[in-house]
């Protein structure tokens, strides 16, 4: 067998030379002209076939049999100003790579070079995912409406994960993220002189009930064994100290771990919402999106990945996660189809100063967890279509 990780050291400038362009350039949602434009410069040196889509999305392929397994990528930034004092800070106000994704596409380029190199051993396909739009709306969709998953036996991704150190990973058994459910709530009443609130209506006040209603569905109506949580995060009400308002917007997000719970917090908020805006007399219009959904590990991809530590212990360590994630990750669409294994990757690192938090403005990885990412993917799609030992799967 190939030994991935040794394989992956010998590129890790080249992987870090990905991720400081990546990271110094940084693009959203679905405009990732760069980006995309950058992958591909790579995927031609390397002569890899590949498709890139209209919404900068980019599917590649090594390899040439029945077999297919997927291993995906996210690419897009955040709308966050990079304050970190490094050579490879964002040059794009405002923008900035601050949950990872571009250490996840320079692991996945990793991976497109080194199965290429050793494509005359696969006894099947490796097709590589670049997606858009992780952080916004759910790219995963386009992707797999354009075939990421067709004839896929099974996905692998990995998140990094800046409360691991380097050369651990996190995995849960079971249940690995929230499902979302975004909302708005628009409360209409009557406006009227602060000096006389009778001949009003006042959507403030209803706004005020419906906040503190609607949080009794977590606290009394869900098992303390179970999760869910009610996030208030944006209000908006009134013009003026001393009139009474005439409409308040309330936005926030439904956050649950199962299918079951989902539909009842969401069918409780929304009687809730509905009651409580009556009995203060005002009008209400509930928007509730059906965000990401929740998604599970496949147990036998976990004991995979398990097989690979033991092999290769010099590397890297697992930690058993014990509790899902009330955050949530829209791999769970590619969950939905085919069998699937999502990890974290520890990127701490104490020593170099590497403890900030993701979606902040200091966030950094160590970068010595690029060449372990590749050589985990690597050595997954190694055990199924360049070995013998597939028969779990």
């Amino acid at each position: 067998m190939i030994n991935f990780f040794s394989e992956s050291k010998k590129i890790q400038d080249e992987l870090i030379e990905f991720r400081r362009y990546l990271h110094m350039y940084p693009e959203i949602d679905r405009n990732l002209n760069n980006t995309a434009n950058f992958i591909e410069k790579v995927l031609n040196k390397y002569n890899i076939c590949y498709k890139r889509y209209d919404n900068c999305g980019i599917i590649a392929e090594v390899g040439k049999g029945e077999k297919i397994v997927a291993l995906r990528a996210d690419m897009d930034a955040l709308t966050i100003d990079d304050k970190k004092d490094v050579p490879y800070k964002s040059k794009y106000k405002g923008l900035m790579h601050a949950c990872g994704h571009d250490a996840h596409t320079s692991i996945q380029l990793g991976a497109c070079i080194l199965l290429k190199q050793y494509e005359n051993l696969l006894n099947g396909k490796v097709r590589f995912i670049f997606q858009p739009a992780e952080e916004t709306d759910g790219g995963a969709k386009d992707m797999i409406k354009y075939g990421a998953l067709d004839s896929v036996s099974f996905i692998s991704a990995l998140h990094v994960e800046e409360t691991l150190d380097t050369g651990t990973i996190g995995i849960n058994r079971g249940t690995v993220s929230a499902a979302s459910n975004p909302f708005k709530i628009t409360i209409r009443g009557k406006g009227s002189h602060g000096a006389h609130p009778e001949d009003g209506i006042d959507p403030i006040i209803a706004a005020t009930k419906i906040i503190d209603n609607v949080q009794t569905i977590i606290s009394r109506e869900i098992s303390a064994l179970q999760s869910a949580v009610i996030t208030i995060g944006k209000i908006n009400g009134g013009t003026a100290p001393n009139a009474i308002a005439e409409e308040v917007v309330i936005e926030g997000i439904i956050r649950t771990l199962n299918n079951s719970i989902r539909k009842y917090v969401v069918d409780r908020f929304t009687t809730i919402t509905s009651l409580t805006a009556e009995t203060f007399r005002c009008s209400s219009e509930l928007e509730i999106v059906e965000g990401y959904p929740s998604f599970n590990n496949d147990d036998n991809l976990i004991e995979i990945i398990n097989d690979i530590q033991s092999e290769n212990s010099k590397y890297f360590t697992i930690k058993k996660l014990d509790n899902p994630s009330m955050g949530v990750e829209d791999f769970a669409y590619y969950i939905e189809k085919v069998p699937g294994i999502y990890y974290k990757l520890g990127c701490r690192n104490v020593n170099k100063g590497i403890v900030h938090p993701a979606h902040g403005s200091y966030f950094d990885i160590d970068e010595e967890c690029l060449w372990i990412g590749c050589g985990i993917q690597c050595s997954i799609v190694q055990r199924y279509i360049m070995t013998q030992k597939s028969s779990k799967l």
